[in-house]
């Protein structure tokens, strides 16, 4: 066993870092459209702001429901860790000072805006943001608006040397108010641990996510929090609205059932979440697998040599490091480095009398430099509450005696047992990568982001000093165009009208893009064509940069700028009238609305705080299918690996080499603003890592997809389930196997925020002020789609863009006959309800059970002469209609339903044209044949569309004297009818319809009714018809 030769201590005498404050700054800057409230049809409005504890106000402005302050209110944030969940109140109120009576006990209220930390943005990234003033209880009548810049900066404490003195004696406590108003920020960080409200920010973080099913003390140690621990966050949520964390003691259950169709999910049994003992693991979704963890770090010293490398031998593994680097602080190839992380399967059992062996050879000459070797019973365990394990120098060993001479110098490492929890899992080298690694980069787990995008509105108004061309034939007005280009978008405006006061066009046309960050990096061009003839002549051209344009978040108004036409050698070729802004109160979508992952706006102002958190683990598969062939034998092997998506954050597990039962045991979290949303995984199959640098790229195959809405998972319940990886080729739909998963939803289910979610607009409220237009908007997204195809197709490793576009659904709304089928059965499900209560009355009306036909009589005569109770039992009888069907309520999310989807009996002409790319690529005689089918199947529909059209025809000839004798008919039966129930009471009018309604078969004529006779005898607008 290697003995340590040195370890790195920590420097005894290091320079105080300065302490950094952080200040938020409330700007406030006016309010629109306030109610009047101090009896003289005005206000005296001032802002009250509250923020940890800390509150001021702004100066009260006389006599204006449209008051203007432009303040600027600061505050000191106590802990910038914790700052996304800390509320800011501002309130709006009447000065009772300035009231018109002039005996006002009390400042009425105006509104208030709560907002959250997560809402602030950095300084110089700010802008004007109009809040909606909200009420404070539901019989306060609120209105307006309260416009406000909110930013926050760090800057540097300049009373860090006083906090080194002692504490003042006793005698000097009562002069401690002149101090706070002397010095706020001072004496606000040091009081506010004592304030009770705030209490859950000092306590010490927990690093790990416990199971649900026990209540656990938070530990002792104050521990740096991790991405994966949302107990933490959920009991900042759960304080912060003033509620105790919930008991959720038993209420982690696995519900099990035998599942006997092979394309449903099914439940995993035999698994044991988290750990047993008394440490809990963060990974507590997955099975811990353990791992022998080696950090090379760098040498010192070594013999003569030429790009060194270190080997690395196991039991049952021999892996090579990349050859070590020279430093520039020391240029000597004595000294290479080599910071690499190596990761090998570790079984206890197998381990216990094996040793681990690290030595150091020469690149070129294959020459032994030195070696340390290392009992693997003797390696420490480390587990991720635990510090990361110091590197510490070991000396250099030779194997033999004669190998002495040539040995020398220290080898710097590390050496621990850890699980997949590790931090530096994600960026070992594992044993099992391919060798060798060129492409090893695409083997390793990561995690993505989109990009930030925004929709770019461009409203092109005038165009004036235009150079058209004099030869135009008499009696022709030009026919004027503007075409803006935004990478690859473009767009196309109507054509313009020409003044004829003056030499210009006008348009007023609405122009909309997607643009991504770094704005910086994206130019809007707009070309200015004459397409009077033939072939399009150029006007004049500008180029515009994305980066200077003004974001808005609302629907203010933006001022308009002219833009010089440019003819290509710079000459002045007219100009261009502009409203150009970038729409962040928009959320701009990029996977279909019906199962979106987010709703949020892409002004981060506009966020509301996390509801819950979210935590996927992802197990592995089972029986998956070859997808490609090795070697000479054509033996078949898969390397899969798997991808989550949910909301702006991507995940993608490592790749498991040529195993059709790989498992992943990765656990991932997100934070979860709305709970309709869905996350999305994905299996594929990884080509990419076999492309050769400069060669053609591979794509990497779709193994199968699975989606699970957040809403259908319980609150604090662990799912762990297994679904079918189903796929729809040419061929035919495939099972590629199996996947399995572990899923949690770990949300207080008491908590307000939770349940008012329903209750609020799904979209972000500038789509309902200024709505997008259906055609508009699915052009949108699929340029959103391919802008995030391209930001993480330039990712490391890159995620390729057939992965993205599998992922977003981007050909969700192509045509397909078997959608089209799917859809059709869905909308005849939903009518079935309807379909089913019809035939029940009429089981009713014929008598088929008596007992319940006679019941019916009873219940309809106690409804007519007690009407009041129509409505509350109705409701009842819904409560109950729930109640009874909570019995049946799924037990596991659901996964893909291979029947709804009309899947397994699609045909294989119908499918050939699902998979056909737009334009067709097949022969003229398989087009004709389809767009006859096509013609067959609308004739159809129009036939229905006919129809409907006909009734509602039917019922507007009632009155329209079109059939003057049926008009004369139904006016003399109205008049009658109303004089009749004038007359006799109601209540024995709807006694004597009803029981004429339910009379007995006896006494009904087989033939239809005289009312719908005439009905059908209407005339309608179909034989006006050409």
């Amino acid at each position: 066993m290697a003995t340590p030769t040195e370890q790195q201590q920590p420097p005894s005498d290091q320079p105080r870092q300065p302490s950094i404050v952080r200040k938020l700054i409330v700007e406030v800057i006016e309010a629109r459209d306030l109610l009047p409230k101090d009896g003289l049809g005005s206000s005296s409005p001032y802002v009250a702001v509250d923020f940890d504890g800390q509150k001021k106000r702004t100066s009260t402005v006389l006599q204006s429901i449209n008051p203007v302050w432009n303040e600027a209110l600061e505050f000191v944030v106590s802990d910038p860790r914790t700052m996304d969940y800390d509320e800011l109140n501002i309130e709006v109120f009447n000065d009772k000072r300035y009231s018109g009576n002039g005996n006002a006990r009390r400042s009425h209220f105006l509104g208030r805006v709560k907002l959250y930390g997560s809402q602030f943005m950095k300084k110089g990234e700010e802008g004007l943001v109009y809040y909606t003033l909200e009420k404070k209880s539901v019989f306060n009548w609120i209105r307006g608006e309260l416009g406000l810049k909110i930013s926050y900066c760090d800057e540097p404490s300049e009373e860090q040397p006083q906090e080194q003195q002692p504490p003042p004696q006793s005698q000097e406590q009562p002069h401690a108010p002149e101090e706070v108003m002397k010095k706020p920020v001072f004496v606000v960080m040091e009081e506010h641990p004592t304030m009770p409200v705030h209490t859950h920010v000092q306590l010490p973080p927990r690093e790990h996510s416990p199971p649900l099913i026990r209540v656990h003390e938070p530990p002792a140690g104050n521990e740096p929090p991790q991405e994966n621990a949302p107990p933490p966050e959920l009991r900042r949520m759960q304080m912060a609205n003033g509620m105790p964390p919930p008991i959720t003691g038993d209420r982690m259950k696995f519900i099990r059932r035998s599942a006997s169709e092979t394309y449903s999910p099914k439940i995993i049994t035999g698994k044991v979440i988290g750990d047993t003992s008394e440490r809990i693991q963060s990974f507590d979704l997955v099975e811990p697998m353990q791992y022998l963890f080696v950090r090379i770090v760098k040498a010192r010293g070594l013999s003569q040599n030429e790009n060194p490398n270190v080997r690395i031998r196991t039991l049952n593994h021999l892996v090579r490091s990349m050859p070590g680097k020279i430093s520039p602080a020391n240029d000597s190839p004595a000294n290479p480095e080599w910071n690499q992380v190596f990761a090998f399967a570790y079984n206890k059992d197998a381990a216990a009398a094996s040793t681990l062996e690290i030595s150091v050879w020469d690149g070129s000459s294959e020459k032994f430099l030195g070696g340390v070797c290392f009992d693997l019973s003797d390696v420490p365990v480390r587990d991720p509450p635990d510090s990361p394990l110091a590197p510490q120098w070991y000396h250099l060993e030779g194997g033999a005696v004669d190998d002495q001479n040539g040995v020398s110098g220290d080898l710097q490492l590390s050496v621990w047992i850890g699980t997949q929890a590790d931090e530096a899992f994600p960026e070992s080298w594992s044993a099992d990568e391919p060798q060798p690694q060129p492409s090893v980069s695409y083997t390793r787990p990561k995690v993505y982001q989109s990009p930030k995008m925004w929709y770019l509105r461009v409203t092109v108004i005038e165009a004036q000093d235009l150079q058209i061309l004099p030869n135009l034939p008499p009696l022709t007005a030009p026919e004027i165009r503007v075409k803006a280009q935004l990478g690859f978008q473009s767009a196309r405006t109507r054509r313009g009208s020409m003044s004829h006061h003056a030499p210009a066009f006008h348009w007023n046309e609405d122009l909309l893009f997607v643009a991504g960050e770094p704005l910086d990096q994206e130019s809007l061009i707009l070309l200015v064509e004459d397409r009077t003839g033939k072939d399009p002549v150029l006007l004049g051209h500008t180029m515009i940069s994305l980066e200077p344009i003004e974001q808005r978040h609302d629907d203010r108004h933006v001022a308009s700028k002219w833009y010089n036409l440019d003819g290509g050698d710079g000459s002045y070729f007219g100009r261009l009238n502009l409203r150009i802004c970038l729409e962040g109160g928009y959320h701009v979508l990029d996977e279909p609305s019906q199962f979106c992952s987010d709703f949020r706006p892409t002004a981060k102002q506009h966020w509301k705080p996390s509801i819950g958190v979210l935590e996927l683990g992802i197990l592995g598969c089972r029986g998956l299918l070859p997808m490609k062939s090795t070697g000479s034998h054509g033996k078949g092997s898969t390397d899969s690996y798997c991808v989550a998506k949910y909301g702006k954050k991507w995940v993608r597990t490592r790749t498991v080499m040529d195993s059709f039962d790989p498992r992943w045991n990765e656990q991932y979290t997100w934070q979860v603003y709305d709970p309709c949303t869905v996350l999305t995984i994905g299996v594929f199959d990884n080509w990419r890592m076999f492309a050769v640098d400069g060669g053609d790229e591979k794509v990497d195959c779709r193994i199968g997809k699975i989606r699970i809405r957040v809403s259908t998972l319980e609150s604090n319940k662990v799912y762990m389930n297994s679904y079918p990886l189903m796929v729809l080729t040419r061929s035919g739909l495939k099972k590629m196997g199996e996947i399995e998963l572990a899923v949690r939803f770990v949300c207080p289910s008491l908590l307000p925020d939770t349940c008012g979610v329903y209750g609020q607009p799904m979209l972000p409220r500038m789509h309902y002020l200024r709505p997008l237009g259906v055609a508009q908007q699915e052009a949108l997204r699929i340029a959103a789609t391919k802008k995030v195809a391209m930001w993480l197709g330039r990712s490391e490793p890159a995620l390729g863009p057939e992965v993205v576009k599998f992922m977003l659904d981007v050909d969700s709304n192509t045509w397909s006959m078997r959608k089209s089928k799917a859809n059709w059965i869905r909308i005849m499900v939903v009518i079935g309800w309807v379909l089913g209560f019809v035939k029940w009355v009429h089981q009713i009306r014929r008598w088929k059970n008596p007992v319940s036909t006679v019941l019916i009589h009873f219940l309809y005569l106690v409804v007519v002469w007690y009407p009041d109770l129509i409505v509350p039992t109705g409701f009842l009888l819904l409560f109950l209609l729930g109640i009874w069907h909570h019995r049946f309520k799924p037990k596991i999310p659901a996964g893909m339903d291979i029947k709804l989807s009309q899947a397994d009996t699609v045909d294989p002409d119908e499918l050939d044209e699902e998979f056909d790319p737009f334009p067709s690529t097949r022969p003229p005689e398989i087009i004709r044949a389809r767009y006859d089918r096509l013609r067959i199947l609308s004739g159809r529909v129009q036939t229905v569309l006919g129809d409907i059209a006909t009734q509602g025809e039917r019922i507007q000839a009632l009155v329209s004297w079109r059939d003057p004798r049926a008009t004369k008919l139904f006016v003399g039966i109205c008049f009658a009818i109303s004089i009749i129930l004038y007359i006799v009471p109601a209540k024995m009018v709807a006694v004597a319809m009803g029981f004429y309604f339910l009379r007995h078969p006896m006494f009904r004529d087989p033939m239809p009714p005289t009312s719908l006779s005439f009905f059908r005898r209407l005339p309608g607008l179909s034989d006006r018809l050409l």
